[in-house]
């Protein structure tokens, strides 16, 4: 057996987003102009009951506001606290010198321009964050990576093998 619910029972900020898209779907159609939306959609962010919000939509066919009936509320026992999440790891092969390094240069870059665009400082103060680029740069640049070290050896190696091979079909 269903049951109507009753025009008095309170209306949740969901179903008052449904209404206010009804609405808007009405104004679109051209039942009703902007000034009456604005009035009407006034009203829908004041309503507290399904009466109130019913009154509203009285004179428009539908779309109306939909209710979905929330499910009563059923005794639940607290679940243990759940483990923090995981940090998220740090790229491969990086010291925390060089995560230091990559997050504070575009920092000192971003504060050096503004303070030679503002005037407040001279140009020549430009020189620091490119001698700590220059610096993380020599200290961890492109020959720090593992996986490009590892190519350059296979890069060795592939050619120590063809000059190895063409001088034996030299010697031939």
């Amino acid at each position: 057996m269903t049951e109507v619910p009753s025009p008095q029972l309170r209306i949740s900020d969901q179903n008052r987003e449904t209404a206010l898209s009804a609405l808007g779907e009405h104004m679109t159609a051209g039942r009703i102009d902007i000034d009456e939306y604005g009035e009407r959609s006034a009203r829908i962010t004041a309503a507290k009951t399904r009466g109130e919000l019913g009154e509203i939509f009285a004179d428009l066919p539908a779309p109306h506001p939909r209710y979905e009936d929330v499910p009563k509320a059923a005794v639940t026992t607290p679940e243990p606290a759940a483990e923090p999440a995981p940090r998220p790891a740090a790229p491969v092969g990086w010291s925390s010198s060089q995560r230091f390094v990559a997050a504070f240069i575009p920092l000192v870059w971003i504060a050096t321009i503004a303070l030679i665009a503002s005037g407040v400082v001279h140009g020549t103060l430009i020189l620091i964050p490119i001698g700590l680029s220059m610096f993380g740069r020599a200290m961890w640049g492109h020959g720090h990576r593992p996986d490009r070290h590892d190519r350059h050896l296979r890069d060795r190696q592939r050619r120590r093998e063809l000059r190895d091979s063409y001088r034996r079909e030299l010697g031939r």
